[in-house]
């Protein structure tokens, strides 16, 4: 079994895929681990196949699935667990680029700590703030609601009020310093293949988006800790699919469905069976209006 297996899913993503597999390949040069790479394409039409099945035949340790349609984020990245062979696997955006991070590190903090059932490092913008998707709670209806209603923001910076109101994004929490979380983002998410194997990866009833939130649930269920560890960082692009997309309304409006859809989803599976019928009603349609609103 070999240390490390990276997934990415792709989808239209060409050029930054192409980044992104080449900082994986520096990165490799510069601090060294026996590892694999597995592309899963989920039926790109912009010339990714044809880059992938190149790339396929130069890179030896690359290995490249081809799906016929689009499965999806969580299917996509399940097919590359069955193929994968790692003892540990990260699950990698395809518009994450890594430039400077010692996997060996990562790994060696886990082999010592088995406690840790997933970490991911500082996941940076291009702005150079934090994504906030990369350090989250659990987004129960306090957190949802005060973060949703603004009341995050408010206050933000004011000690004990912002631990009170800020638990969607943990913001009472110094960004600066090892500590666990709830919630990890997809985009970088290093974990053990054992503890993946005990639920099969992914929940494929999310399309896209709230698969992370669902697998950290699950990682939390069976007693292990998720570590925000900001010693090493990536960059994620996050603009080129999915919400953000340019140029593309179709697809803005398809993931906009599926990114509040998983809302719904996610709080059937945990927190509608602890509320009344009329709590749940109330959330379902908070979700509907907030969907129709950022259509």
């Amino acid at each position: 079994m070999i240390s490390l297996s990276i997934i990415i899913v792709s989808f239209n993503t060409k050029d930054i895929t192409k980044k992104c597999l080449l900082s994986l390949k520096n990165n490799f040069i510069k601090y060294p681990v026996d590892h694999e790479i597995i592309v899963v394409d989920n039926d790109s039409r912009d010339g990714t196949v044809e880059f992938l099945s190149d790339l396929e035949k130069k890179e030896k340790n690359i290995r490249i699935f081809l799906n016929k349609k689009n499965l999806g984020y969580g299917r996509g990245n399940n097919i590359g667990l069955q193929k994968s062979k790692g003892k540990y696997i990260l699950y990698l955006n395809s518009d994450a680029i890594i430039t400077d991070i010692d996997f060996r590190d990562l790994i060696n903090l886990m082999e010592m700590k088995k406690e840790i059932g997933a970490l991911t490092v500082k996941v940076v913008l291009p702005t150079g703030e934090i994504d906030p998707a990369s350090h989250r709670g659990f987004p129960t209806l306090w957190r949802s609601f005060t973060y949703f209603f603004g009341l995050e923001k408010l206050f933000f910076s004011i000690p004990f009020l912002n631990k009170i109101f800020g638990g969607y994004h943990l913001v009472n929490l110094n960004l600066n310093n090892i500590h666990e979380v709830d919630v990890i983002t997809g985009a970088f998410l290093l974990t053990r293949r054992e503890i993946v194997d005990k639920f099969g990866g992914f929940d494929e009833d999310y399309f896209a988006y709230g698969e992370d939130i669902e697998m950290a649930y699950q990682i939390k269920k069976l007693g292990y800790k998720i570590i925000y560890y900001p010693l090493w960082k990536v960059l994620h692009i996050k603009s080129v699919s999915g919400l953000k997309k340019k140029g593309n309304v179709m697809i803005r409006k398809k993931t906009s469905a599926y990114f509040y859809d998983s809302m719904k989803i996610f709080y059937r599976k945990h927190y509608a069976i602890d509320h009344n019928w009329l709590t749940n009603k109330l959330v379902y349609l908070a979700i509907d209006i907030k969907k129709n609103i950022n259509k």
